[in-house]
């Protein structure tokens, strides 16, 4: 497993959009903002020509092919140290076939987004055998002051946080930014549930996982490489994380379902689940349908390894990163708090 290289001062951050481009005034002055934080912080900030483009008529910030050019280029530049995706959206999966695996193989760096970014993170770590990190897009950059969870998860980047421990509170669902330096709404009370395992839960392994409407979308096409990676990683073991944008109780049966025909949970040490931001358990006639949990335990649940639900991944920030093919050890505690620990 490839590592690469961990932040330093006077380093470069590429910004680059690859699924949507940041066209609103307010999110633009936002991730402005970011970037003088980021000067301030000791990083440049660099922005792609796609980052504050117009969108085509799919929202999209460019074709495929131009998405990868702009990818390629942040790769080839020696002065950047990480790419932190733009944003999130829809159609970045359609730049894959045009990313230059070899010249990343070759120039290994961090990659960073989540949502529809899991799509570049995974392909990167299965395929490419280099560690990516799931966590804040650039967007959360642009926040005054930083939120607990941006400074650490730069620090993560930089190799001084090694233990991430669980917040306090987290922001139930999306809100609109009136000024462009909004934080997160400290909305409900985070608690980490055991679903599956004897209380104290702890696993350890190697990390693997996104967003599960994204890792359904590409699984079994020729940027997947998951059998190949837990294949060789067997030993380690893998603890799978997922989250989901909205996906509803017939979509994750049914798509848990394929991933474990497909022999993805073959070597799984344990599974954490993020908080969903869409769960959709009501049928169309109003019937009550299964719970999140209830669907997990459904599909999962036999194979005997622990389960935690409610984490802190994903859509409902604020967010831990989490590096994909890492090894690390995942905790969970009966007063509702976890922690994940990089070994």
């Amino acid at each position: 497993m490839i590592i690469p290289e961990y932040l330093k001062e006077g380093d470069w951050i590429g910004v680059t959009a690859m699924s949507h481009p940041v066209d609103d005034p307010i999110e633009q002055y936002r991730f402005n903002h970011g970037a003088n934080k980021m000067a301030r912080n000791g990083f440049g900030a660099v922005f792609t020509n796609n980052v504050f483009a117009d969108p085509d008529e799919f929202g999209r910030s460019g074709s495929g092919k131009d998405k990868a050019f702009e990818f390629n280029a942040l790769v080839k530049e020696d002065k950047v140290k990480a790419i932190i995706s733009a944003g999130g959206g829809d159609y970045l999966a359609e730049m894959l076939p045009y990313v230059d695996l070899e010249l990343f193989k070759a120039k290994p760096k961090w990659v960073q987004g989540y949502s529809d970014n899991t799509s570049i993170l995974y392909y990167l770590t299965t395929k490419a055998d280099v560690a990516t990190a799931y966590g804040c897009n650039f967007s959360d950059f642009g926040m005054e002051p930083w939120d607990e969870s941006v400074m650490r998860g730069l620090d993560v980047l930089k190799g001084y946080v090694k233990v991430q421990s669980s917040f306090y509170t987290y922001q139930d669902g999306f809100g609109k930014h009136e000024t462009g330096l909004e934080g997160y709404r400290a909305d409900k009370k985070v608690e980490w549930k055991i679903a599956c395992g004897q209380s104290p839960v702890s696993m350890q392994g190697r990390l693997l996982g996104g967003c599960l409407d994204v890792i359904l979308n590409i699984a079994g096409t020729p940027f997947d490489g998951t059998c190949e990676f837990i294949e060789k990683y067997k030993e380690d073991g893998i603890i799978w994380y997922f989250e989901s944008f909205d996906l509803g109780c017939e979509q994750m049966m049914e798509g848990l379902w394929k991933l474990r025909q497909m022999g993805w949970f073959d070597h799984a040490k344990g599974f954490v689940f993020g908080r969903p931001l869409f769960y959709d358990n009501e049928g169309f006639d109003g019937t009550p349908l299964p719970t999140y949990e209830q669907v997990v335990k459904e599909r999962l649940a036999d194979l005997n390894v622990p389960i935690i639900m409610d984490a802190d991944i994903g859509h409902k920030g604020p967010q831990f990163v989490m590096i994909n093919g890492m090894v690390a050890k995942v905790e969970a505690f009966a007063d509702g708090t976890g922690r994940v620990s990089y070994i």
